[in-house]
């Protein structure tokens, strides 16, 4: 985590380096299975166009995600507001202020990214700036900056190199029998045809790396939520943003969640996907850890 006044979160450290761990050692799995079945070139192919996709994504993550939320960079003088209360967040955190953006959208809710804290971008959606209360907007706000300092977008894009190139080999070994990955050849054992070989374990690989990112990023949403909560020591205003978000979206019509629906696992409340393949947690477990925290900073003192 970056060096700021938020919160430390020793288990968010440590899931990040497990997980990452783990879908480095499923990457590098895939590529010696795929090289052993397929080819060495094709193996090396894989490898890097896995990362080069990755370290794409990392390095666009800011305008990849303001175009998924068709959202637009905005100045003090466009929003004294909103960078007002970014301003004395970035100070109460020490830490470097990042742009601001507004997705013009019905949709009330929020997200971070951005490769480092120096390029990140927050941005907000005219649907929560006109739902939310000013200290309610503040706990959404250093939710999202806490993602920031804990580098998510960093450690969540290099995580994902594995189910990227696992999905890859997916879509291209569906057309083993047209000749690629050898179509129907045999391996030296008459065994299982190359293509389906590698069908199947990149099916595994993408399986195992789909449910690690998951959990992973359910409780990254809690850390945040627990660090934004004691940054600001206002959690029940965050409690009730949260609250406020959900109900705003169940009232949002379906064709607007679909247009936004792109950029939904940075934002700070779910679009689609829910249960096991939802990005957050469920909106119970949340106010939960946010009524405990508001019961712990309400306690008065020896």
């Amino acid at each position: 985590m970056a060096r700021t006044r938020f919160v430390g979160d020793a288990g968010l450290t440590a899931r990040m380096t497990l997980v990452m761990f783990l879908l480095g050692g499923l990457f590098v799995a895939l590529v010696v299975v795929l090289a052993a079945a397929a080819g060495q070139g094709i193996g090396i192919l894989v490898a890097v166009a896995g990362i080069g996709f990755a370290v794409y994504q990392w390095s666009s993550s800011d305008k990849i995600a303001m175009r998924a939320m068709r959202a637009r960079e905005v100045t003090p003088q466009e929003a004294p507001e909103l960078h007002g209360m970014i301003d004395r967040l970035c100070t109460l955190a020490d830490m470097p202020k990042p742009r601001v953006g507004i997705a013009d959208t019905s949709v009330p809710n929020a997200f971070a990214t951005g490769r480092s804290p120096d390029r990140a971008v927050v941005c907000v959606t005219t649907g929560i700036l006109g739902l939310l209360t000013t200290q309610e907007l503040e706990g959404v706000l250093a939710h999202e900056l806490s993602h920031v300092a804990h580098r998510d977008v960093l450690v969540m894009t290099v995580a994902s190199s594995s189910g990227i190139a696992a999905g890859m080999l997916t879509q291209g070994a569906q057309y083993g029998g047209l000749g690629f990955f050898g179509g129907g050849r045999r391996d030296n054992n008459n065994g299982l045809p190359v293509w389906l070989v590698v069908l199947l374990v990149s099916l595994v690989v993408y399986a195992v790396s789909f449910v690690l990112l998951r959990l992973l990023s359910r409780y990254r949403e809690l850390s945040a939520d627990r660090a934004g909560a004691y940054l600001t020591l206002k959690p029940a205003a965050l409690a009730s943003a949260l609250q406020k978000i959900s109900g705003g979206m169940q009232r949002v019509p379906e064709r607007d969640l679909r247009q936004v629906s792109a950029g939904s696992a940075l934002c700070i409340s779910p679009i689609s996907l829910k249960g096991l393949a939802s990005t957050h947690p469920p909106l119970e477990k949340r106010l939960e850890q946010l009524a405990r925290i508001q019961g712990e900073l309400d306690r008065p003192t020896a």
